[in-house]
């Protein structure tokens, strides 16, 4: 079969690949949405919470590490297969779930999915159009955002109609099958080869100062913008007024707005300036959703989005352009060092909450009232991370003032996970 990218029907895949973004996304938000009522299903602490969510958080670093370098040996259509089968255990096995264990096995084969769709269908957008690539790239994206809003509003609708977890996990399906279905019986794409330097060479330009030093921020932005969104309803759903999992579709909306539409203008700024904007921004949002109850919460939400929304792609865009030998290879581990302190993070988030709650319970507060201050005390802990940040960029910008630059074109940059 020719498989040259005239042959191959180029939407349609292109369409499937969005649904499979979709499923990843949604995954995300309905879990933020079902945390509480997994707690109360099987009776878990927010650190056993937290050991399933970093499951979902380490099983996408280890797809794409195993599936990245893969593509170029065995091409898309097998990595998709895997993500879809992979998927479809995950979301199975939790919806039959039984306790800890069997949500923590099933938690990790969705993130092991999730992982996978970034690893085939980034390059394979990236290989079926030679024109156009950035638009294409960009309207992908757009979907993990866009997918984590459906979820959230998903979560919030089924969860006020009284409709439990396994239902609302259910619904994730949709999209596994609609993907699945769209990529069967297809043509796919020849993966191209990837540039001239080998990954000897991209390893000697990531164990440079420079990069591990933006590593170990990306540590930080990755925890800074995941934390408070994965734990949005155990955080927020004693502050009144304002409905978590809306709170979280708002965050998103925001976000997948932000990074389509000014996208590329963040991109021709010094992305220096940009983080350490962003840094600032995050923290003054994280902080006062850490002291916002009722309405004023939607203020701090705006303004977590507006800080949040730009870290990930120009942290993937700073090591294209100032540290270009370390190529798309570098690149990748750099996403995949962001999902990885996530997942390291998850448990100690569950565990930050179990002590704030325990403390606030034998002050004599009521549980409300004692979940509501754990979710705040939980927040103020957050809030140093990109506190952090702050000092780390400023140093980082007076750094860089005089450093040349690559002026790498934007899709390259795209051609990576974006979070």
């Amino acid at each position: 079969m020719n498989t040259s990218t005239t042959a191959i029907n180029r939407e349609r895949l292109f369409i499937a690949s969005c649904f499979a973004l979709i499923t990843t996304s949604m995954a995300f938000g309905i879990r933020a949405g079902v945390l509480t009522q997994l707690g109360e299903a099987f009776n878990l602490p927010d650190t056993q919470l937290g050991y399933i969510n970093q499951m979902a958080f380490l099983g996408f670093p280890i797809a794409m590490i195993i599936g990245g370098p893969l593509y170029n040996v065995i091409g898309p259509k097998r990595i998709v297969w895997v993500a879809f089968f992979t998927h479809l255990l995950g979301l199975i096995m939790t919806i039959f779930a039984t306790g800890f264990w069997t949500l923590f096995i099933s938690t990790f084969f969705v993130g092991f999915g999730n992982g996978t769709v970034e690893a085939a269908c980034n390059p394979m957008i990236a290989d079926m159009y030679d024109e156009g690539k950035t638009a294409k790239l960009n309207r992908f994206h757009m979907w993990f955002p866009g997918g984590i809003v459906i979820g959230a509003l998903v979560s919030e609708f089924m969860t006020g109609a009284g409709l439990g977890w396994q239902l609302q996990m259910a619904i994730i399906l949709l999209p596994t099958i609609a993907y699945g279905f769209l990529f069967f019986n297809q043509a796919f794409p020849e993966s191209k080869a990837e540039g001239a330097l080998s990954s000897g060479d991209n390893l000697k330009a990531m164990a440079t100062p420079l990069y591990l030093f933006i590593a170990a921020c990306m540590c930080l932005t990755a925890i800074s913008e995941f934390g408070p969104q994965q734990w949005i309803e155990r955080l927020l759903g004693s502050s009144g007024g304002a409905p978590p999992m809306v709170i979280l579709a708002l965050v998103t909306g925001l976000m997948a707005t932000g990074r389509y539409f000014a996208g590329p203008i963040v991109h021709r700024i010094n992305p220096t300036g940009v983080l350490l904007a962003s840094a600032v921004v995050a923290a003054i949002g994280i902080f006062m959703m850490s002291i916002a109850t009722g309405a004023l919460v939607y203020v701090a939400a705006i303004l977590f989005a507006l800080g949040v929304c730009y870290f990930w792609p120009t942290m993937i865009g700073f090591v294209a352009e100032y540290i270009p030998r370390a190529g798309a290879f570098g690149m990748s581990i750099i996403g995949g060092i962001g999902m990885f302190s996530t997942s390291i993070f998850q448990p100690i988030i569950g565990g930050w909450i179990d002590s704030h709650r325990s403390d606030a319970l034998a002050q004599g507060l009521s549980p409300e009232a004692a979940q509501l201050a754990a979710g705040q005390a939980t927040l103020a802990n957050m809030a140093i991370f990109p506190c952090i940040l702050i000092v780390a960029f400023a140093g980082l910008f007076f750094f860089m003032r005089n450093k040349h630059h690559v002026n790498v074109p934007e899709a390259e940059i795209l051609e990576q996970p974006q979070r």
